[in-house]
């Protein structure tokens, strides 16, 4: 026997009971998204690499999976060209497309090509797949979906109140408790101009993102790795300590952003956002959190980031606002702000909190046993009357060994068999078996009609 095909790491394959559940998170979300009133899209796989490179920071650059132009593709690279073997260089003669590494610069290449044909605000969702060339791990993945919702043509805060409203909601489905964090742009730099490291902002902000990953000292090690002083770095500790309630976080930080009108314009908005979602009945936890960062350059205001509280895994959904990404585009001037469901860590986290819900992986309720022709003719008029009422059933494809058959309904995890012989097209009635109690019954289409659907 040869040897088994693989997939590439980083990618998996889903059984049926698998993509059910998967079925599920998105259609839960779906269903959230149509609520507050999100129109649904859809954008290519593969895009112009001129649309994706150079939006998500150098690092995320490198994480673009690049698709080679199709013929010939060397027919323009020197013999010179090949020999430096500069991948970075020779990447740019031969692909000019690349798979999409988010939903949200697809998104806005969207609205710019579609502009005439949008209403602003325009309130759009997709679910659908991306792809990192990132070193895969738990619940990091090469290949994942996300389901995205974006608010773009309002620079409204009543627009991250319901993207808050919105978490909220998918996760009280779930019945997963969250916490939903969020932080400001321009509280991170408020944050660099009162330590006097004001065009460090990105490097400090990329080195406190890690610190529930890496912790303190490693963070304060890469803060000094980037040239920052050992005098702004003390002073940074007691901001990205700060602990205590949102109330109280505020106080502090209205007295240590006194010299920054930057740092006080963020706190505004954060404090607005959660004075109002305080009376919005929101049963998850929010919380203003300074470290929160996000690794994206393109934030421009409010971030956001969800941690499930019961399962160790990465964040579960982020976001944030972003003033400028369609002027990359030709379309300055254009605000929105959004968020993005992790839907594959979903599934880790309701796998391992075992929160599906019994119908969700649901399959066959009823298998009708085949003891030959003239049998399966009948069963097919029943069946069909059954699927009309929207009962899941199946016939058995094969007059096979009714052992094989019983086999059959039990690896599916179908809960009854219905056996249709001679006697029982005589007398107009069916034989169903609970396979879970054992019991048969003699019963009438009808009564088992009213029995079933109880």
């Amino acid at each position: 026997m040869g040897t088994k095909p693989s997939i590439p790491k980083g990618t998996r394959d889903f059984s049926p009971t698998e993509m059910a559940k998967r079925n599920y998170i998105f259609n839960t979300i779906r269903d959230v998204f149509y609520l507050f009133g999100f129109q649904q899209i859809e954008t290519p796989a593969m895009e112009n690499l001129s649309s994706l490179t150079g939006k998500y920071g150098e690092e995320g650059d490198k994480l673009l999976f690049k698709v080679l132009d199709s013929g010939n593709f060397l027919s323009d690279v020197t013999d010179e060209e090949l020999l430096k073997r500069d991948p970075i260089k020779l990447g740019r003669h031969i692909c000019e497309k690349g798979l999409r590494y988010d939903l949200t610069v697809p998104f806005a290449r969207y609205v710019v090509v579609h502009r005439e044909e949008i209403d602003f605000p325009f309130k759009r969702f997709q679910i659908q797949p991306v792809w990192r060339a990132d070193r895969p791990q738990k619940g990091r993945y090469r290949e994942f979906y996300q389901c995205d919702a974006d608010i773009v043509g309002s620079d409204s805060l009543m627009n991250e109140i319901d993207l808050i409203q919105m978490i909220d909601t998918v996760f009280r489905k779930f019945k997963v408790r969250v916490c939903i964090k969020i932080n400001h742009r321009k509280i991170l730099s408020g944050i660099a101009e009162i330590i006097g490291e004001p065009d460090k902002m990105v490097d400090i902000t990329v080195a406190i993102d890690k610190l529930d990953k890496v912790g303190l000292e490693n963070v304060n090690a890469e803060l000094a790795s980037k040239g920052i002083s050992p005098k702004a770095i003390e002073q940074l500790q007691p901001i990205i300590l700060l602990r205590g309630t949102n109330g109280e976080k505020f106080e502090k930080l209205k007295e240590v952003f006194a010299e920054s009108e930057t740092g006080r314009k963020g706190l505004g908005d954060c404090e607005f956002l959660l004075n109002a979602v305080d009376g919005l009945d929101i049963q998850n936890q929010v919380e203003l959190d300074l470290t929160l960062a996000r690794g994206l350059n393109y934030y421009t205001g409010t971030i956001f980031e969800v941690k499930a509280l019961d399962v160790e895994i990465g964040s579960v959904s982020g976001g944030g606002r972003y003033d400028n990404l369609t002027g990359v585009f030709g379309m300055p001037g254009i605000s929105g702000v959004g968020i993005s469901f992790g839907a594959d860590r979903i599934y880790d986290v309701l796998n391992q909190l075992d929160a599906y819900p019994k119908e969700t992986v649901d399959g066959t309720q009823i298998l009708f046993v085949n003891f030959g022709e003239k049998e399966a003719a009948y069963c097919l008029s029943v069946l069909t009357t059954l699927r009309r009422r929207g009962i899941r059933a199946e016939l058995y494809p094969d007059a096979a060994k009714i052992k094989k058959q019983m086999s059959y309904a039990d690896s599916k995890k179908i809960p009854y068999v219905v056996i249709v012989g001679e006697n029982e097209m005589n007398a107009g009635k069916l034989t169903v078996k609970n396979m879970i109690s054992g019991e048969q019954r003699l019963l009438t289409l009808d009564e088992w009609l009213g029995y079933i659907m109880q």
